[in-house]
């Protein structure tokens, strides 16, 4: 029994958590609070993908097929098999049974329908010893054309990571969500309220916090706290989270609080602990940034003097609760970022509150969650990892930044080494110049498998617009160093962005062509742009020579559309890029004109063929200061015996072992410096006193530290860390 539970409503992500209950878990319980949290959505997942649920689904979907498909009569009349099928299927994706992937990969074991027509990548993405992701990716298929079937047939909400999003898209008017909450729940809804129920009747809590961190959660929360008002009139429910956060500052509509007593503005944790206090110690209704009704009108109650919690003063997540051993790793696509961010149980953890940059002119940066910067010790974030790894057994960490703070990187790395503890980690990154290949050399050591940027429209003129603080030359370079150091780049590109020409976009795109076939790129994905409310943008529309279209708002406001006073439509470009960049992942078509993608005509490119491999070359070695820390990471050393007055220095990593000959002075010297390198050391070296100690007994640094025996050393493991 806990008096509070958080719950999440369907859908988000299938292998992993979103993280807002679990941050308020550990926060709440560290207050003293009885708490507990539910995923609602994987539960509900789990209950429709199971022998049990198909077996209902398609005795709820019989008398539904007079007007079906000829897939859809398909998967109906291969339903046994699905039955049959989905359990063994359902625990492989949990890692409960990798033997079956042999099956899977053999065919004629899932019953195939339209999402297995086109299956010639197969090779290419997986090759022949992938069997276990091409088998995952398989049974992914499976469950989309199962999911197919529930939307054509049962109900045309459903996705397996949203439902229902269109009612909370762009919903200036609550008018639509509240007609749809009059009709009667949908099969989903009754699955996802008997679980409700179960939960309610289980816990017994006095206040349940529902958390909304997307569009494709809103319509199933409203419907959760419809439910609680009617059959548990007493509880209290708030709703917080990415939604209300970005979308309800400006509410009007009273309707809203049939379903819910009070909406939580921006950072929980305070907002949370005062409601709870409210609530179930019956103290005054002095709140923080808190949405309810007050002698039946809205009311916005910010009347705590209280200051939010800093970042540092929080406590770790808590996944208590949360079965993560129940979560589906699935490859929706041969993506390789997609994959990653789909395939894996990642524990969600921020370096920073905020954005260290936080100047984009696209961005929400009026938001609290972005101008409210507050990075976190690097010494207290891997004290929430060691706590995590305790708590869930788990070692995939994603470090869910705006951007993660360069310094701050280095600082996590480098605390992971000392600990000598085993982790795998990603994070998103502004591909600025502070990351050196040695940081990102560091960076891989300490279990950095991949980062993902914002290149947006690649072009220096609107990069600059942008005020992105980056220019192509410099992303290239430092994609580069993320490759060349074995982390996978991942980069968001952008379309569409206001005043951007037809021109710009086909340059835009031969860049992009040019850094895959440079090897600098491995993943990307094109977004056409969107006009926020909260961004400059949206701010001070006619600078960048758009018209806002501003409807009456009494609900939602975050999304506008808007006119483009160049009258250029960028819709028209989707599907070239879409088409383009599929194949620059997968290592074909850099010989195609980029114009050639697009149906309409486009002028060519005005982009030198080699421009990204100039940038390259042009790359300059790594700024050494006098304040630059070195460090050896990951190198044994072993000093043999002299010999003739020479003495053998051998160097040891995991791949490679080098020998370097020197003095038998010059090796007592290096002995002593080295252990001062080493990631434990009290007092690190840096390289102004590396070349001031060097100079003290010896001759000609600048030939030392230039020579190819210390290039070879910097190679497996001598970093400079700026």
């Amino acid at each position: 029994m806990a008096d509070i539970l958080l719950i999440t409503p369907p859908f988000t992500q299938l292998n992993t958590p979103y993280p807002a209950t679990a941050y308020l878990t550990g926060f709440l319980q560290a207050k003293g609070f009885s708490v507990s949290q539910r995923d609602l959505g994987m539960e509900v997942i789990l209950a429709i993908f199971s022998e049990n649920g198909l077996r209902e689904l398609f005795m709820n979907a019989a008398d539904r097929l007079e007007f079906a498909d000829e897939n859809t009569e398909r998967v109906f009349i291969l339903q046994t098999d699905y039955i049959n099928s989905v359990d063994p299927v359902i625990a492989f994706l949990q890692g409960k049974n990798p033997e079956l992937a042999r099956t899977i990969c053999a065919g004629n074991f899932l019953p195939e329908g339209k999402r297995f027509a086109d299956l010639d990548y197969l090779d290419w993405a997986f090759g022949e010893m992938g069997i276990y992701d091409k088998a995952k990716h398989l049974a992914t298929l499976y469950l989309e054309d199962l999911s197919d079937f529930i939307r054509d047939v049962v109900d045309p909400n459903f996705g397996v990571s949203r439902y229902a999003e269109h009612l909370g898209h762009s919903a200036n008017s609550f008018e639509p969500l509240y007609s749809y909450l009059q009709t009667d729940p949908t099969y989903i809804d009754r699955i996802t309220l008997q679980i409700l129920e179960r939960h309610i009747r289980d816990e017994e809590p006095k206040f349940v916090g529902v958390s909304v961190p997307f569009p494709g959660n809103l319509a199933s929360a409203f419907r959760c706290g419809q439910f609680l008002k009617k059959e548990f009139p007493s509880i209290r429910i708030a709703m917080g989270g990415g939604f209300p956060n970005t979308e309800l500052r400006s509410l009007r509509d009273k309707r809203v609080f049939e379903f819910f007593d009070h909406i939580t503005l921006d950072d929980g944790e305070l907002p949370i602990e005062l409601l709870a206090q409210h609530i179930l110690n019956q103290k005054d209704a002095v709140l923080k940034r808190t949405w309810h009704l007050e002698s039946g009108e809205l009311h916005f109650n910010d009347l705590s003097l209280r200051k939010d919690y800093k970042q540092h003063e929080l406590n770790a997540p808590s996944y208590a609760g949360l079965d993560l051993s129940s979560y589906l790793s699935v490859i929706e696509v041969a993506n390789p970022m997609h994959s990653l961010w789909n395939n894996g149980r990642w524990l969600k953890l921020t370096m920073a509150h905020g954005c260290y940059w936080g100047k984009c002119t696209f961005c929400d940066v009026s938001l609290d969650y972005i101008q409210n910067y507050q990075p976190v010790a690097a010494s207290l974030l891997v004290d929430h990892m060691e706590k995590l790894i305790a708590e869930t057994g788990e070692r995939g960490f994603h470090f869910v930044d705006e951007a993660a703070p360069p310094a701050l990187m280095r600082d996590v790395a480098l605390e992971i080494i000392r600990r000598k503890i085993v982790v795998t980690w990603w994070t998103n990154i502004r591909f600025e110049k502070s990351f050196t290949m040695d940081l990102c050399r560091l960076l891989r050591a300490s279990g950095c498998v991949a980062v993902s940027g914002g290149l947006e429209v690649a072009s220096d003129r609107l990069l600059q617009l942008i005020e992105k603080g980056v220019t192509v030359e410099q992303v290239a370079q430092v994609t580069r160093n993320f490759t060349d150091a074995g982390i996978m780049v991942h980069a968001y590109l952008m379309y569409g962005y206001p005043t951007q020409t037809v021109q710009e976009t086909v340059d835009s795109l031969e860049m992009v062509r040019q850094m895959f076939e440079a090897g600098v790129l491995q993943s990307a994905f094109w977004h056409q742009f969107s006009l926020t409310a909260h961004s400059p943008i949206g701010r001070d529309p006619d600078r960048y020579g758009i018209m806002p279209i501003l409807p009456e708002v009494t609900f939602a406001h975050n999304d506008i559309d808007f006119e483009d006073q160049t009258g250029i439509d960028h819709e028209l470009f989707s599907e070239g890029l879409r088409k383009s960049l599929y194949n620059f992942m997968h290592g074909i078509g850099f010989d195609i004109p980029v114009h050639e993608w697009f149906e309409e005509q486009v002028p060519r490119t005005s982009i030198k063929p080699d421009y990204i491999a100039e940038c390259l070359d042009h790359s300059a070695s790594a700024n050494c200061r006098d304040s630059s820390k070195l460090v050896l990471i990951g190198v044994g050393v072993i000093f043999h015996e002299e010999v003739d007055g020479v003495l053998t220095v051998t160097f040891h990593n995991r791949q490679a072992s080098m020998d370097m000959q020197v003095s038998v002075e010059l090796a007592a010297w290096m002995q002593r410096v080295f252990e001062r390198c080493s990631p434990d050391a009290s007092d690190p070296l840096t390289f102004g006193q590396f070349r001031a100690e060097f100079e003290e007994e010896f001759h000609g640094f600048e030939e030392f530290w230039a020579s190819e025996e210390m290039e070879d050393l910097r190679s497996i493991g001598l970093l400079v860390l700026n």
